[in-house]
């Protein structure tokens, strides 16, 4: 059977370059980075190489880039890290609510230290107005979190002017950028955040490979506690081929970007229009606009999210109904909840991310065999059998 995957916003396949930059550093190139022989200084070598392709796809510099092993770690990292570090200022944290769990979890477990935080209101397509950001401030706001894009819905936040906000009171602005990174060009000088997590495996680099940039002179306790690698903030020997790969991935990406970001625009449009047309009371979540390049997110009434997830992958096809952190709990989307869609809708969501690997007949194929697979579920949809006896009243 064809195999379709669009799911890339959970992860990407390897990029072939990336595996053959990967490949001397799992066999023979096996040197630990902080041994002081040949051997470990080439893995050394490597790793500051990689730092600096990771740091040019953001605008940042090398010194600015610290390496982690995921997008989770990188959010852990910046929200407990900055908050201890800058305590003594203030003891309170604003956050949108529709961070990833990552964000939100973190933030209660500083809730438990004494830390107050402040969750901010969305709009009907997930958009945070920064006004809102502004009214949450108060005299102890050491620090603000907001994600550049959400994984769920697409929508792109309003960034650079919540920034404006925040450093007008001089206050911190963390970013998870884990979504967006890679699949639309990122510019950590011209969005203006202090600290921004981003993840190799959104761009066709190894699961595994993550960072977080800290501007110059922000403090920020460490994550793990031991030796000295990533200049002491992070402790641990580090995953060389990881960090290889997500480099040469991040060189790829920004070499690529334009055509990229123009291929999955036009195979996210196409789909954003035909899907609704071929399917009734099929509804787009996030911004119509301002969203990811390669994603595409709805919610199809009367069906619940995990049987059209089934019911695709047998077709051949993989998507995805929520976030993959979230999939397997089988609850109500927090993000679409907050933007205001009651939670039957909301238990109906379905995702379909792109790479710029992926086809037009991708597409034709997704819109061929989905309509019949609705329609067999609605027939067994109490929710919709109940529609159809109102409406016949």
């Amino acid at each position: 059977m064809k195999r379709i995957y669009l799911d890339h916003i959970a992860s990407t396949p390897i990029h072939p370059e990336v595996m053959e930059a990967m490949l001397p550093f799992l066999q023979e190139k096996y040197g630990n980075p902080q041994s002081l022989h040949s051997d470990g200084q080439q893995a050394l070598e490597a790793i500051e190489e990689a730092r600096e392709k990771v740091a040019q796809l953001i605008n940042a510099e090398s010194s600015e880039i610290f390496f982690t092993s995921s997008g989770s770690e990188a959010n852990n990292f910046a929200l407990k890290g900055l908050a201890l570090a800058h305590q003594k200022k203030g003891k309170h944290i604003v956050l949108s609510s529709v961070e990833h769990q990552s964000i939100l979890n973190a933030a209660k477990f500083l809730e438990k230290l004494g830390f107050a935080v402040s969750l901010i209101n969305v709009d009907k397509f997930g958009m945070i107005d920064p006004e809102d950001v502004r009214k949450a401030l108060t005299q102890e706001t050491i620090l603000v979190s907001i994600m550049l894009a959400n994984g769920e819905v697409g929508t792109v936040e309003p960034l650079a002017e919540i920034a404006e906000v925040c450093h007008s009171d001089d206050i911190l602005l963390h970013s998870d950028a884990v979504d967006a990174v890679g699949n639309m060009p990122v510019d950590v000088k011209a969005l203006g955040v202090d600290a921004l997590s981003l993840v190799g495996n959104q761009f066709y680099g190894p699961k595994g490979s993550a960072a977080l940039f800290i501007k110059r002179g922000k403090r920020i306790l460490p994550f793990i506690d031991g030796g000295i690698q990533e200049g002491g903030r992070r402790a641990g020997t580090e995953d060389v081929p990881a960090i290889v790969g997500m480099g040469k991935a991040a060189e790829i990406a920004k070499q690529n970007m334009s055509s990229r970001v123009e291929g999955m625009k036009a195979l996210r449009d196409s789909l954003i229009k035909r899907l609704p047309e071929k399917i009734e009371h099929t509804i787009l979540t996030g911004h119509p606009e301002k969203r990811l390049p390669h994603h595409a997110s709805f919610c199809v009434e009367f069906v619940e999210g995990e049987a059209m997830l089934l019911n695709l992958d047998m077709q051949g096809i993989a998507a995805a109904s929520g976030s993959s952190c979230t999939s397997r709990a089988l609850k109500a989307s927090h993000v679409l909840l907050a933007m205001g869609i009651d939670h039957a809708l909301a238990q109906s969501s379905l995702v379909f991310s792109l790479i710029d690997d992926n086809k037009p007949e991708d597409i034709d194929y997704l819109l061929e065999v989905f309509p019949p697979i609705i329609e067999r579920l609605r027939k067994m949809s109490p929710l919709y059998t109940k529609y159809l006896e109102e409406k016949e009243k």
